[in-house]
């Protein structure tokens, strides 16, 4: 796992047609992958939230690491459905391998979320470069032609967004939400900043 981490984030380009070759299935990333990396943010959030003194802190951790398993496997099938469009192929499993190891990039930013404030910042360049690594990956796992994977990622990206804030929302009608964020310190479904 940390040799994938490692090349998903500093070799994108030689590890998408890697990943492609593999044969993985919804629980293997899941369990693997997913369900992991996706704990970084709730544990750093719930860390800081202890330290501070604040006793809601493990259901707010709980709430934002239940956000983000729901939040990607709702993100995959925006994207399998969204793939013909965009000159692509249907396959849930390679949708499921383009979100998990896109937001690679964000679950390891989180565990900057242990400075407050800076770590808001940097947890956002990590999702900005989650988005550029889903960029990189598209027209190998999804089969897009070359010249739709920009509007493909704008299309995610937008969509991304939308589901950040309907989660973000059931996330404050629940009242795990507060200030202006929902979830962990603010984070959406992915563990993103708000």
């Amino acid at each position: 796992m940390i040799e994938r981490i490692k090349n998903i984030l500093l070799n994108p380009k030689e590890e998408w047609p890697k990943i492609a070759a593999e044969a993985a299935t919804v629980q293997s990333l899941y369990v693997g992958y997913i369900m992991i990396l996706a704990a970084i943010g709730p544990i750093a959030t719930l860390v800081v939230l202890g330290a501070l003194g604040f006793g809601f802190g493990a259901g707010t951790a709980v709430f934002a690491y239940l956000q983000s398993l729901i939040g990607v496997a709702i993100l995959e099938l925006i994207i399998d459905v969204l793939a013909p469009s965009f000159g692509g192929s249907r396959d849930f499993v390679a949708a499921m391998k383009l979100v998990a190891y896109s937001f690679t990039a964000v679950w390891v930013a989180q565990i900057a979320l242990l400075i407050p404030v800076l770590g808001l910042l940097i947890v956002l360049v990590g999702l900005i470069y989650g988005f550029y690594l889903f960029f990189l990956g598209v027209p190998v796992l999804k089969k897009s032609t070359p010249e739709k994977a920009v509007p493909f990622t704008i299309v995610v990206v937008i969509s991304a967004i939308v589901l950040m804030y309907l989660l973000g929302m059931i996330a404050r009608s629940l009242g795990f939400g507060f200030g202006m964020g929902a979830g962990s310190m603010g984070m959406g479904p992915m563990g993103v900043p708000r």
